[in-house]
């Protein structure tokens, strides 16, 4: 009677929040849309606490806080591709050890492969790994399938190991599930022979959406929870869960559960799609329209050539070009102009894409240049180097602004090639060198993931300065103060066996005055065809300083580009001053890019880093028209797992948020962030602003054409 009566109160709670759906049900209307797959517990399209077959629009980024008996999960999950997508997971467990009632903080990678997507008859079949490269606390494998009956009703069922084998399990289909070693040492590392081993147990359950908003979830759990029954964070008492979620917005959703028959819980989803922006399209000031020219059989005087002869024609329209250009956003800063050709030499600080930057140009050189020049040469320039030259026939701006699909045919009947020396008679603009530019705003430091304090943040202010001394030629440097936080309060000492090349950051925030935080000199230049160089030296970021030097092969037609990188390092003074400690290095690394089709990208960096180690980086992510990137990147050196420490080896994932895709107007500001599960001194790389790839990508056929739709805009 007493296991009765202990089960008789959850199932009550169950049959009461069912009976709620069907009374708000009721009044929801009948005409239900299929909505975005909601997220589960675990931060990835599912149910309550168990995942299902479905995937997220392809490239979405979502973010999911989830609570319930003391566990609190964030996971940032991103839809890779159509079909496979990636999570990483930051949980909390409260009172984890019974003698120190301290939090317990976990780590976790997850992905996820849908092997079919739903069909007529057949439902979406699904394989995931949970926490796959983590403690092991969180791990599991699971197949899973779910149907829709009807646009508002779906049906979920899986089988699933590791942890979501634990509970109801009907037998051992692979062999044992292999013991994980302990030790922080051993985090981090791929289990590959655990996978889909030991206990298998089914899972499964039912979504509802009652209206286009309201949603109602019932599911049978296989997760047994095991661990954290022992350590008496849930009383596991049935295996069913129950739920209500709403959709706010079509980015926000709120959840609110009944889960194992003992406690409530609650989940917030956020879901931002890289693809389309909160504000629509753009704002802000229109192009000039195309200047379409008279008819050479109505009009013949307006396409003499007699003004190349005019000693003051080539001054005139560089004045004018000029003036325009800058009402555009845009600076000129070379023109040469014969009377059938102009190059047009620009630097853009406004446009986030280049395309766009490229289409104003063009736009200004209908409206200024003689009729007789049909051939548009824009180069744009950055750093001071010239990136590349965009060959542009007239005829084909005028007759395409307003045509249907006329971006696309534009880019057809363009072509991109390598930038040559500035032609001989060629006028700079006006008042471009010396130029001094400097800012003053605040600057945010942050420390993710301390077992201590998993977020320490400073606010403060910034002063940066930028003196372009001559073309290619830049001094920059940037101070600091601190106004507020707590970056300062850590004690977590280095116990690494390595050179304490990154592991000692902590003690970088210790001081409370200014500190200098960048002061270099850096000279770019353009080596030969298809080669972009770099020299930079000074204090090159918070913790080192030295000299850094690097060249870089591309054709601008060309996704894939090489580049070779050397660099003396040595360690700075704690206190953020001109000083320098004893430890130097010599760094160097040779790097290959590729661009892919749909925005992926890949790049690996092989040679020796900071610590003195020797291997290899590789990073890939996905890119969007837009300016939105996501990605993930590791690194493995001749450092074992032991010697590297807790996590085995670096790691992460980072992203970054172009501001306009956020306010809608032009700016090439944007917000980004790396984030490491932790930071350890093998795999450590030195920090260098103006790395060449970055500084000329925007102007080569990968990027330039993936943002050709805004070069009418």
């Amino acid at each position: 009677m007493r296991t009765i009566h202990s089960m008789a109160r959850p199932l009550g709670r169950i049959f009461a929040t069912s009976s709620l759906a069907v009374v708000l049900a009721g009044s929801a209307g009948a005409d239900v849309v299929a909505s975005q797959p909601s997220l589960n517990f675990w931060g990835v399209s599912g149910l309550i606490d168990m995942p299902s077959a479905e995937v997220q629009t392809d490239g979405g980024f979502d973010t999911t806080v989830s609570s319930f008996a003391g566990i609190t999960r964030t996971t940032l999950s991103f839809q890779i591709s159509p079909r496979l997508s990636g999570s990483f997971r930051y949980s909390s467990l409260r009172r984890w050890n019974a003698h120190f009632p301290t939090t317990y903080y976990d780590r976790s990678f997850d992905l996820r492969y849908q092997i079919f997507s739903e069909g007529r008859y057949l439902p979406a079949f699904l394989v995931g790994v949970q926490d796959f490269v983590g403690t092991d606390l969180q791990a599991a494998e699971y197949l899973v399938a779910t149907k829709h009956i009807t646009p508002g009703l779906k049906f979920t069922l899986g089988l699933g190991w590791g942890r979501l084998g634990s509970y109801g399990s009907i037998g051992n289909t692979f062999g044992s599930r292999p013991h994980q070693a302990g030790g922080l040492s051993n985090t981090g590392q791929f289990h590959i022979k655990q996978w889909f081993h030991g206990a298998v147990a089914p899972f499964g359950g039912v979504e509802w959406q009652a209206s286009n908003r309201l949603r109602f979830k019932l599911e049978y759990s296989s997760d047994a929870y095991t661990q954290e029954v022992k350590k008496g964070l849930l009383d596991h008492r049935i295996p069913w869960n129950a739920g209500v979620e709403y959709d706010v917005n079509n980015s926000i959703r709120v959840g609110l559960y009944e889960l194992y028959g003992s406690k409530l819980g609650f989940s917030l989803q956020l879901t931002l799609d890289p693809k389309t922006r909160p504000t629509g399209s753009l704002m802000g000031p229109g192009p000039v329209p195309v200047a379409v020219r008279p008819s050479i059989m109505t009009n013949p005087d307006a396409w003499s050539t007699s003004w190349t002869s005019q000693p003051d024609a080539l001054p005139i329209l560089r004045d004018n070009v000029a003036t325009q250009l800058a009402a555009e956003g845009l600076t000129l800063q070379a023109l040469s102009v014969t009377a059938d050709t102009a190059e047009l030499r620009i630097i853009n600080t406004t446009f986030d894409a280049g395309a766009q930057a490229i289409g104003r140009a063009a736009r200004v050189l209908t409206q200024t240049m003689p009729a007789s020049v049909e051939t548009f040469r824009i180069v744009p320039v950055v750093d001071g180097i010239p990136i590349s030259t965009v060959i542009i026939k007239r005829t084909d701006i005028e007759n395409r602004e307003f045509a249907p699909n006329g971006d696309a045919s534009l880019r057809a009947y363009s072509s991109l090639t390598d930038a040559g020396p500035l032609p001989v008679g060629a006028l700079r603009g006006k008042g471009l060198y010396p130029h001094l530019a400097w800012s003053l705003g605040p600057y945010t430091r942050y420390s993710l993931f301390d077992p201590d304090n998993p977020l320490r943040i400073d606010v403060g202010l910034r002063l940066s300065g930028t003196y372009t001394i001559a073309p290619g030629l830049i001094l920059s440097g940037s101070v600091t103060q601190k106004a507020f936080g707590n970056l300062n309060t850590s004690t977590r000492a280095s116990n690494s066996v390595l050179p304490h090349v990154r592991s000692d950051a902590s003690l970088y925030d210790k001081t409370s005055g200014p500190q200098l935080e960048t002061l270099t000199g850096a000279w770019y230049s353009r080596p030969g065809p298809n080669l972009y160089g770099r020299v930079t030296v000074g204090y090159l970021e918070q913790m080192y300083g030295g000299v850094s030097g690097e060249v870089l092969w591309q054709r601008p037609s060309s996704r894939f580009a090489l580049g070779a990188e050397l660099d003396y390092a040595r360690q700075r003074d704690y206190n953020g001053g001109f000083g320098f400690r004893s430890y130097g290095i010599t760094t160097g690394f040779v790097s290959a890019y590729y661009k892919f089709n749909d925005g992926y990208f890949a790049q690996i960096d092989a040679g020796r880093y900071l610590a003195g180690d020797t291997g290899a980086t590789l990073t890939l992510s996905r890119e969007f028209a837009n300016g939105w990137r996501v990605g993930a990147f590791a690194t493995k050196t001749n450092v074992s797992a032991a010697d590297f420490g807790e996590g085995s080896f670096d790691k992460g994932i980072f992203f970054n948020i172009p501001l306009n895709w956020a306010i809608g107007s032009p700016t090439q500001a944007s917000a980004g962030t790396i984030l490491r599960p932790v930071q350890r001194d093998g795999g450590a790389m030195l920090n260098v602003d103006g790395r060449l790839y970055d500084v000329v990508r925007a102007y080569h056929s990968g990027d330039l054409y993936d943002q050709w739709g805004r070069v009418f805009r």
